[in-house]
């Protein structure tokens, strides 16, 4: 009898693990495809026209409605489930990246239409992210990971898939051109959509959050209110978005327009910037891993700074100033190394302070606010390219980033990562309603 205890729990306990599997398998696929189109589009838009400027307007059109169903999007995932919002995400981006290399085959794309199909992926895209990232907590604890595993794998797991996807972009269009890229990117998208629907269902969490009072405008207005309140009564909550606002605005310049302009102009070509991606994503996966295992040891708040300050401002400098890719390759590691660390920090934080009945409503309030300059950031990048040159935008980009990443050391609200303050079912925190966040994409 004591002999088959042991065979009768391994099911139960492999079960147990299955959905959080799936939304790593499914996070891995997607995130993979999206380095894809990473690269894939921004050079499709410079090999088909030949306008950094132009760039940086599909960048535009392609984030700026990330921030309107970030902003909305909370309380809609939660009455709809987290389940039915991350598949149909990845069906719609799937389809709407797969009509491009389509049209363009036909002869029918125009340009508007590329700003549209891009304009269409971005609107659904961050539903479907931030779905799957509060399902986290639960399915961490129904598979008995610790949550600071768990979110140091969940970005692991992305890390990876984006160093995969980059290196095989950058081959891919070297060798069959960016529009078999984009058609690449649609499949895996579909694959995401397939996992999540197989693996999810039945899953409390996943499904739909039925409301307490009556379906209405002003029900939903209420809910997303209050992510908004809770976000702004807490500084170091409110600090993090305004930092990682900032960051990700000149990271997305950075990734839509600058690095493929000195990647056509100086470094030879596609594959030397999925190269350089995918070694960046290399050494970003194994920052996740080591702060995994031994990140608590140290203080968040230094490894943080720490970690941001070598990841940020130098990746523009040193572009900048060498014309050569061995220079760059070894920044983009260093900086890699430390953007890995950043997420599971944020991570954790996050999830520390805010329970699970608040999580799509503030990881909505909190995306869209990170969110809010990346419009801005390709748009500006393309215009100071075309404008003053490649070298002058690097300079500037990296300038304004040196200058952000200061903040942590700066003002003292930021010292509040280092205490644990709110569990799922805690207590508030004071001043505060509740707590709570998915993870957000500080770097890319």
């Amino acid at each position: 009898m004591p002999a088959s205890a042991p065979a009768r729990s391994r099911p139960l306990r492999s079960a147990s693990r299955r959905p959080l599997a799936a939304v790593l398998a499914a996070n891995a696929v997607s995130t993979a495809g999206s380095s894809l189109t990473l690269i894939g589009v921004p050079w499709f838009v410079l090999q088909t026209t030949g306008s950094a400027g132009r760039a940086g307007v599909v960048a535009f059109c392609a984030t700026l409605p990330v921030i309107v169903a970030a902003l909305v999007g909370g309380p809609v995932i939660d009455r709809i489930g987290r389940r039915r919002v991350s598949a149909a995400s990845d069906l719609v981006c799937g389809l709407s990246v797969g009509t491009i290399p389509l049209l363009h085959h036909l002869g029918l794309l125009e340009f508007w239409m590329l700003c549209a199909l891009m304009a269409v992926g971005g609107l659904v895209h961050t539903p479907g992210l931030t779905a799957r990232g509060v399902l986290l907590p639960n399915l961490a604890e129904h598979a008995g990971t610790p949550l600071a595993r768990a979110a140091g794998l969940y970005d692991a797991v992305s890390r990876g898939a984006r160093m995969v996807g980059a290196a095989v972009a950058g081959v891919l269009i070297a060798a069959f051109g960016a529009e078999t890229v984009l058609l690449l990117d649609a499949v895996t998208f579909g694959v995401s959509a397939l996992l999540v629907c197989a693996f999810l269902r039945g899953v409390p969490a996943a499904e739909p959050q039925r409301a307490a009072g009556k379906v209405s405008f002003a029900a939903y207005r209420a809910e997303l209110a209050e992510g908004w309140a809770f976000l702004t009564r807490s500084r170091l909550l409110l600090g993090i978005t305004v930092m990682v606002m900032m960051t990700n605005g000149l990271d997305q310049g950075w990734s839509s327009v600058l690095l493929p302009v000195h990647g056509r102009d100086v470094l030879g070509g596609a594959t030397t910037i999925g190269l350089m991606i995918s070694l960046f994503g290399g050494f970003a996966l194994l920052g996740a891993l080591l702060y995994g295992a031994w990140g608590e040891r140290f203080p968040r708040r230094a490894v943080f700074a720490a970690a941001f300050l070598v990841s940020g401002a130098t990746r523009y400098a040193v572009a900048a100033l060498t014309d050569t890719a061995l220079p760059l390759a070894v920044t983009m590691a260093l900086a890699g190394l430390g953007v890995g660390m950043l997420n599971p920090i944020l991570s954790t934080v996050m999830y520390e302070r805010v329970p699970e009945e608040l999580r799509s409503r503030v990881a909505g309030v909190t995306t869209a606010g990170c969110e809010l300059t990346m419009p801005v950031g390709g748009l500006a990048a393309g215009l100071l390219v075309d404008g003053f040159g490649v070298g002058t935008a690097l300079l500037l980009f990296g300038g304004t980033y040196l200058l952000t990443t200061l903040a942590p050391l700066v003002f003292p609200a930021w010292r509040g990562m280092e205490w644990p303050q709110v569990s799922r079912t805690g207590p508030a925190l004071p001043g505060s309603v509740r707590e709570e966040r998915s993870p957000h994409p500080s770097a890319k």
